[in-house]
């Protein structure tokens, strides 16, 4: 699938923004079934009892863009060990058209972060994997490393959720971090903040002087050292990680920090349940009712249903309705 809707699916999604945002099964020609599943894997169609509603394309350019300029940021990782990658070929052919030998200038190719130079100083080019052999244990293992040197500001983003085990071990390191005078600021997702395990451990964290905040919104995950060394995914399961040391690169990367954590909401909003009827509303809701349907079904006035919506809007910082019925969505346990 491209990044971006076809003809066909943009002109059907036209069609039933027109229609009012709604697609009855059976309005549905056979030969769209094919492009309606496309609209569903794209998020721009969410299935509902009665067919299917339109879906806000924000964000799914959104989610799209976050995408990219990750890509973008490992192509260019990517380009920049390519030589380093090529040396030995490049050395063999090198002494076979230079028997004397000589001074070869190429870059080195680091493995390792540390000990790359005798001066302790972190090696040129954008960055390096770690992983490769060990898998997710490695990468953790350097990042403990990385926290230990860190001296002023950690930037998180972590969405998803984490296990007990991750959760526990993450905890230490961080309070350690904040007890030795660094600043601690972490982008969680709603739907991981209502999460028990994770919601005491954002508190311990607070008590010590963190920040947090929650954002409804894709992106991915990143973790970013004094704005010097930057640690991304390098594959989908993240037992490989590229350690970032460009400072461009660097840079560009915590400017994507800053716009999320501008757009998110405190983590305190988060804390806590939901009332039992806000949370039946946003299961109706994500069931894709409309708030005069959900009033009806529950018995009560849309002037309270409005106002039940609206917590959850501030709760999930959503901007529109459609962008809490796509969230909550995305949370449902059944």
């Amino acid at each position: 699938m491209t990044d971006e809707p076809g003809p066909a699916e943009r002109a059907l999604y036209l069609a039933v923004v027109r229609a009012g945002g709604r697609l009855r099964p059976e309005d549905l020609a056979p030969a769209d079934r094919a492009t309606v599943a496309a609209l569903v894997a794209r998020g721009l169609l969410t299935p509902t009892a009665t067919g299917y509603t339109a879906a806000n394309p924000r964000a799914l350019g959104d989610r799209l863009g976050t995408e990219l300029r990750l890509r973008a940021v490992r192509l260019l990782v990517h380009a920049e060990r390519l030589p380093g990658t090529l040396q030995p070929l490049s050395r063999a052919y090198e002494a076979l058209h230079r028997p004397s030998g000589g001074v070869d200038g190429a870059r080195l190719d680091c493995a390792r972060l540390d000990g790359a130079r005798p001066d302790g100083a972190r090696p040129d080019g954008v960055g390096v994997d770690v992983g490769a052999g060990g898998g997710a244990g490695a990468v953790r293992q350097c990042i403990s490393e990385l926290l230990a040197e860190c001296k002023e500001e950690f930037l998180a983003a972590r969405p998803g959720h984490h296990s007990a085990e991750v959760l526990q071990t993450s905890l230490a390191q961080d309070l350690a971090l904040l007890r030795r005078g660094c600043s601690m600021r972490t982008l969680h997702q709603p739907g991981a903040l209502a999460d028990p395990a994770t919601l005491r451990q954002v508190a311990l964290r607070s008590g010590e002087g963190a920040e947090a905040r929650a954002l409804a919104e894709p992106y991915e995950r990143m973790l970013v050292f004094d704005r010097s060394v930057a640690v991304i995914p390098a594959v989908e399961d993240r037992s490989r990680a590229t350690v970032v040391t460009d400072r461009t690169t660097v840079a560009y990367l915590v400017a994507q920090f800053e716009r999320d954590w501008a757009r998110a909401t405190p983590a305190d909003r988060n804390l806590g349940a939901p009332h039992p009827t806000t949370v039946r509303i946003g299961r109706l809701l994500a069931r894709g009712l409309t708030q005069r349907a959900v009033a009806t079904r529950l018995g009560l006035s849309e002037r309270t249903v409005a106002a039940h919506i609206s917590r959850l809007r501030e709760r999930y910082g959503a901007q529109t309705l459609f962008h809490l019925g796509w969230h909550l969505r995305g949370e449902r346990h059944g």
